[in-house]
């Protein structure tokens, strides 16, 4: 199957006015006495794929069990298509008329793809259930393997069935558990578009959960950033990477260094040159004398060799990726930041460098010691 990249960003955009298939509303969820789903709220509206994303022990999967039915919250409700499955009554997995795709993919060794996919309709009609099957075994690309066992497939394809038999009972919500874990790395980048391709072909409503940012950032119309139990922000995966609104999210999305600066007259003056205004997000003129920490990724700053007299940093490490070498550069503030160079680039170990921006986009940023980003409403001081 073809990826289009034009195709797949025009499909980013999920209209509000889309009715809502999924609502979460103030969930909670704790075990043993340990807090582990606090406050969450969020809503998925049709034909949208949101991701949640975070760490190990964040709550993400949990989040997916209890949307599924698998477990219960301790408090809030849970909706689907507006009807409440969760709250004061509680309706089952079994009845949530709900699509799960496992991490494994748990075909049944013994059974072909086609009598895995008809298994969650083997009551409908004979002739209704084979041309369901015709058509998901066309979805998926896998029409001349509908005879063949698990075994006979490869990993990619196996996954195919597996989406497929999810998507068989045209379930008005499907769930994917770290649906590309279990792949090859190569595997993985060309299965993540394919899935999302076949997901936008059905029409479906989707969540997945990963821990993975570039598969989130790669596949999802929105991401849901999750750590401790809570969503820290929601919004497109430019949104999220480009703006976000705490540490923690700009640290876990991609390396993010924090440079300090001064906003002094219509610039933020920082150890790695003077900052107009106007490219910092958020940030006007209302600030003037804030001490803040402006972030910049590895493809944001630029480090190149220098004379030691001419240098405002060192190279402190130095990580080769093939394609490219990340290093990181101690300026002479003391800040600790990463670049990204082409591999050809001749900058070594302890070589003295002269690092400035290189970014033409908007940079976030945080006041001095605040945890959140600031858009225009807090204490212009920093705190």
């Amino acid at each position: 199957m073809s990826s289009d990249v034009r195709g797949h960003e025009a499909s980013r955009t999920v209209s509000p006015a889309s009715r809502p298939v999924l609502e979460l509303d103030g969930i909670e969820k704790s075990y043993d006495g340990t807090p582990v789903i606090r406050d969450l709220s969020l809503t998925v509206r049709d034909g949208e794929l949101l991701t949640l994303l975070g760490p190990s022990g964040c709550g993400k999967t949990t989040t997916l069990r209890l949307i599924a039915g698998l477990e219960r919250p301790d408090d809030g409700v849970v909706r689907l298509e507006e009807t409440p499955v969760s709250g004061r009554g509680f309706v089952p997995a079994e009845r949530r008329d709900v699509g799960v795709v496992f991490q494994e993919f748990a075909l049944f060794p013994h059974l072909s793809a086609r009598e895995n996919i008809a298994f969650g309709i083997e009551e409908w009609p004979e002739a209704e259930r084979n041309a369901r099957i015709d058509e998901l075994l066309d979805l998926v690309g896998l029409s001349d393997h509908g005879e063949k066992s698990p075994e006979e497939l490869s990993g990619g394809q196996q996954q195919r069935v597996a989406l497929a038999r999810s998507l068989a009972p045209e379930p008005r919500l499907l769930l994917l558990d770290e649906p590309f874990s279990s792949l090859d790395v190569d595997l993985r980048v060309e299965m993540r578009e394919e899935v999302r391709e076949i997901l936008k072909e059905a029409g479906v409503t989707a969540v997945s959960v990963t821990h993975d940012q570039e598969e989130a950032m790669s596949i999802s119309d929105r991401v849901a950033v999750m750590s401790e139990g809570r969503i820290e922000q929601i919004g497109t995966p430019e949104e999220v990477f480009q703006q976000p609104e705490s540490r923690f999210v700009a640290g876990f999305l991609g390396h993010a260094s924090f440079v300090a600066g001064h906003v002094k007259d219509d610039c933020v003056q920082t150890g790695i040159g003077c900052v107009p205004l106007d490219r910092i997000h958020g940030l006007t003129d209302a600030y003037h004398g804030s001490q803040i920490d402006l972030m910049v990724r590895p493809d944001d700053v630029c480090a190149r060799r220098a004379a030691p007299a001419e240098a405002n940093g060192e190279v402190i490490h130095r990580r080769y990726l093939g394609p490219t070498v990340l290093y990181r550069v101690e300026i002479d503030s003391g800040d600790v930041v990463g670049c990204m160079h082409n591999h050809a680039d001749k900058v070594s170990l302890d070589d003295p460098v002269f690092a400035s921006l290189d970014a033409d986009h908007e940079l976030a940023w945080f006041p001095r010691g605040e945890r959140k980003m600031t858009d225009g409403g807090a204490d212009p001081d920093g705190g």
